[in-house]
């Protein structure tokens, strides 16, 4: 599975610089941007984001200050500097910062940041692991469906959207559709920080499968998913999934 990035930095012209290198990689997807301190904690506090690539001269809260509040989460983000200063590594790497580059860097000193942030997200995910064995309290990354006579299960990253109708719950996944016993208000709380977001009565959507907010009437949206698919979000929910968007 992929690296979910999060790009915090007040220019414009270096988030998206440092989007593209990301994407080129193959094995990041940047899920989310903010140009401040304070846009991305609401974000990390609404998604689970693997790494957080940071510059460290900001309006605002510095890039310091960000790492120092992230530390203190049950479930913290890797942390990755991106400056053009170097006099701050020393600070950077007493806040648990997990690399430090200096602009400009080339491509191959990136990938190796990247491998670093790939072992810090296999060495937390087995920690947190081991914490719900020992709590009695694991969760598998498997949604348990019908599928004609037979219950199958289908892996929680696959799901694209889940639509209740006419009192039934179908859950749209990237293999087909499937039946569940679950209603929403129970998959809206078993799914939760792991980036679902009922967006209206009737729809609970993976956020990590968006790829376009459509504006609609009176505040309202649509969101177009993976395979051209596109699902409401009512008024009430617009406002919070701009919020969670960083918009």
């Amino acid at each position: 599975m992929k690296i979910k990035a999060l790009i915090v930095d007040d220019e414009a012209p270096a988030r998206s610089e440092l989007r593209y290198m990301l994407q080129e990689t193959s094995d990041v997807e940047v899920v989310g941007e903010a140009a401040n301190a304070d846009e991305a904690i609401k974000l990390i506090k609404a998604l689970n984001y693997d790494v957080v690539f940071v510059d460290i001269q900001m309006q605002g809260l510095t890039g310091l200050q960000l790492a120092e509040i992230t530390k203190e989460l049950s479930l913290p983000p890797a942390v990755v500097f991106v400056t053009a200063y170097g006099e701050y590594a020393v600070k950077a790497f007493e806040l648990n910062a997990l690399d430090y580059l200096v602009k400009p860097f080339e491509e191959k000193r990136l990938v190796q940041t990247i491998e670093k942030v790939s072992r810090y997200k296999a060495s937390l995910e087995g920690l947190e692991h081991k914490k719900k064995i020992k709590s009695g309290k694991a969760e598998l990354d498997l949604l348990p469906v019908q599928e004609n006579d037979k219950t199958i299960l289908i892996s929680i990253d696959n799901i694209v959207y889940i639509h209740a109708q006419n009192e039934r719950i179908f859950v749209h996944a990237t293999g087909g559709v499937y039946s569940t016993s679950f209603n929403l208000k129970e998959l809206e709380s078993r799914f939760s920080n792991r980036g679902f977001f009922r967006t209206h009565r009737s729809y609970l959507v993976n956020i990590y499968k968006a790829k376009e907010i459509i504006p609609m009437f009176h505040g309202s949206f649509i969101l177009r998913l993976s395979g051209e698919i596109k699902v409401p979000v009512s008024r009430r929910k617009a406002s919070e999934l701009k919020s969670i968007l960083g918009m």
